[in-house]
């Protein structure tokens, strides 16, 4: 896409946009108040972009309006959640117009009886389940960021979480969208229907599509029925292939399938226990599992953490802490909560990637990490979900290294380490999304022919590619 075919925002299509969401809702010519727009979570500033209005609308047929004057001037938008993303998604990379969706905060509706609610897109994720608590309800789709991000951004990026080995990821939980297209169209995709084969499935194809689509303006989330127990096991072991080893042992031969297993290595649980002054004995420990186990049995619940402590301590566990209490449990959640934050304050230069492969190949991914780090003179630290194959690997730069040595060696590393992922039948990203943080590198993983398609789709969508241009493709 050539900038170039983009126009300005002129004080005239300020004022209009003023017109449709209020005075009060638009920023323009104010760049200490644009700055927090301009960017994501991701380290460093390679990855920002200044817009040059940000407008907050209210209701979906504001965002249609503003989506009707963008096409008619030519000027770029960006959709814009809460901006925890990590791959410059909500990144104006052609400046024009950011559309914060923060307004749009609104349970609308909990449907006890279908066992169903209806939210805005800003609503944050953690909302919906302090609002469920009390039915003996829980939407289960959340990522680890849920006291942070909207669900509109969990649903564009089909973001996953701890949950994930047992429950899923976002996808399956999203039965309907009211979506805004990116020609100013409102459309109801979906609803409160388990099943619906009418037609193509557009309404999956809008989950994980990245904001480049269209803007979901209400979300219908399917609710699962509040677990009355859970416990929580933090393994620790002597190397980080003793511990991935034993995960799909935990499934297969235990015939178990836990809520979570979280892998952690020793730098990464460190660095957060010292950013936290926790004081984990993690000393002597070269990795941890923490897996949880969840339902409404409590025996039958503690047969299975007792079957998979065992387990670990046959694949060679030192220690297994039973946290079986909502502080203990949140003691141990916190570590790896923290941790992308944590690491993120040794030095600014590095990369946190998303990187995604069968869950039997882990081990394989593990070992290889430690041969790139010794070819390149740089540290991994490594976290993630090891029950989906999900791995969170930051790539810190060696602290004397030059910022203009980093980014020469960079790329570098990231194309031996996404030709590793692929040999390994895995891809870029498992919850982070493309954005324009990996766009350059999706024809490593994908054929010309899968980027084609999606650029079928996108121009059907976007003629004048309006919306979220500089994202997943060219």
């Amino acid at each position: 896409m050539n900038p170039a075919k983009y126009n300005s925002v002129t004080a005239e299509v300020a004022d209009e946009l003023k017109r449709i969401v209020g005075e009060k809702f638009v920023i323009f010519k104010d760049d200490e108040k644009l700055e927090p727009y301009s960017r994501d979570e991701i380290p460093g500033t390679e990855y920002r972009a200044m817009p040059e209005v940000v407008v907050r609308p209210g209701t979906a047929e504001e965002i249609a309006l503003i989506m009707n004057l963008a096409n008619r001037e030519m000027i770029p938008v960006t959709p814009r959640g809460a901006g925890s993303g990590l791959s410059g998604g909500a990144v104006p990379v052609f400046g024009g117009i950011v559309v914060s969706m923060d307004r749009m905060n609104e349970i609308i509706e909990v449907d006890k009886e279908n066992m169903m609610i209806t939210v805005e897109a800003g609503v944050v994720s953690n909302e919906i389940n302090e609002r469920l608590k009390d039915d003996g309800l829980f939407y289960a789709g959340y990522p680890m960021s849920l006291e942070t991000c909207f669900i509109g951004g969990n649903v564009a990026e089909n973001a996953g979480g701890g949950k994930a080995v047992k429950y899923g990821v976002t996808s399956r939980y999203v039965l309907g969208l009211e979506v805004v297209t990116p020609t100013g169209e409102i459309v109801q995709l979906g609803g409160k229907r388990i099943k619906d084969v009418t037609g193509y499935n557009i309404l999956q194809l809008m989950v994980g599509s990245e904001g480049t689509l269209g803007f979901f303006t209400k979300i219908i989330l399917k609710l699962m029925p509040l677990p009355k127990y859970q416990v929580d096991l933090l393994c620790l072991f002597n190397t980080s292939r003793e511990a991935i080893d034993v995960v799909p042992r935990i499934m297969t031969e235990g015939g178990v399938i836990p809520t979570s297993i979280e892998f952690m290595d020793k730098l990464a649980v460190k660095t957060t226990c010292d950013y936290l002054n926790e004081t984990l004995p993690y000393e002597n420990a070269g990795a941890m599992l923490l897996i949880s186990v969840d339902g409404s049995d409590k025996a039958r619940l503690e047969e299975e953490y007792e079957l998979i402590g065992e387990f670990c301590e046959k694949a060679g566990a030192t220690e297994v802490y039973v946290a079986d209490n909502p502080t203990t449990s949140e003691r141990i959640w916190k570590i790896r909560r923290n941790i992308a934050e944590a690491c993120s304050l040794i030095t600014p230069r590095q990369c946190g990637e998303d990187i995604v492969v069968p869950p039997a190949s882990i081990p394989v991914m593990i070992s290889e990490f430690d041969k790139i780090c010794g070819k390149f003179d740089v540290t991994i630290p490594c976290f993630g979900h090891a029950g989906d194959g999900n791995l969170h690997a930051r790539i810190v730069s060696n602290p004397d290294w030059t910022d203009e040595y980093w980014h020469d060696i960079l790329p570098k590393i990231l194309v031996e380490l996404y030709a590793l992922t692929k040999k390994l039948g895995g891809t870029l990203s498992g919850e982070h999304g493309i954005g324009c943080k990996r766009k350059k590198y999706i024809g490593h993983v994908v054929s010309e022919v899968y980027i084609n398609l999606m650029r079928a789709v996108k121009n059907a969508f976007d003629p004048n590619h309006i919306l979220n241009p500089g994202k997943i493709f060219d």
